[in-house]
């Protein structure tokens, strides 16, 4: 079997992982059994991606991040340095619920920044912004901005990662690709062009 990724020789990667082509997996790194790993994802330093994550194309994982049992990001993910997912609400070292990890998903171009805890059971909603040192309790919105301890909805967010803001009718326009947005019943979708 022909290797096309990049794996660091301090990284592990177990057996029965599926790594697509042109990633790179760095320092010390685990990639347990059962993983699967798009294509052109940059998988940083001492990083776990746990037994039976996926991770869809061009995800990128910043140093320190710890990935449980139970998530799946989908495609453009960014992962900021050391944030965490868990997969357990209730775990106590005495008790194995391994057969209670609760599911998370990631959606398409979600931003998860420095710092944050995501707690199991709350999916990311699609091109969401989590803010540094957030702690997620529920579920994000696409598009929405959270800040916080608990984590709060504070905006929205572009998919160029600007914050949107606006108009009497609902519209917004990001500033740096001029694409428009649409605010209704406080959903934010993609106007398109």
């Amino acid at each position: 079997m022909k290797i096309n990724f990049f794996a660091h020789e301090t990284a592990i990667i177990d057996k029965g992982c599926k790594i697509g082509k042109d990633t790179k997996i760095w320092h010390f790194s685990h990639i347990m059994c059962d993983c699967i790993i798009g294509n052109s994802c940059n998988i940083g330093q001492n990083v776990v991606v746990s037994s039976g994550v996926t991770l869809g194309n061009n995800v990128k994982v910043q140093n320190n991040v710890s990935i449980y049992t139970g998530v799946t990001c989908e495609d453009d993910v960014f992962l900021g340095p050391s944030m965490v997912f868990t997969n357990v609400i209730n775990p106590r070292s005495v008790i194995n619920r391994k057969n209670q990890y609760l599911k998370t998903n990631v959606g398409k171009g979600a931003s998860i920044g420095a710092n944050s805890t995501i707690i199991c059971g709350n999916d990311i909603g699609e091109y969401a912004f989590i803010g540094a040192g957030a702690v997620v309790t529920k579920q994000v919105k696409a598009y929405a901005l959270v800040l916080g301890n608990p984590a709060k909805q504070v905006g929205w967010m572009s998919e160029y990662g600007h914050r949107l803001i606006f108009d009497e009718n609902g519209i917004a326009e990001c500033i740096e690709s001029k694409e428009k947005y649409l605010l209704n019943n406080n959903q934010v979708s993609k106007i398109d062009s």
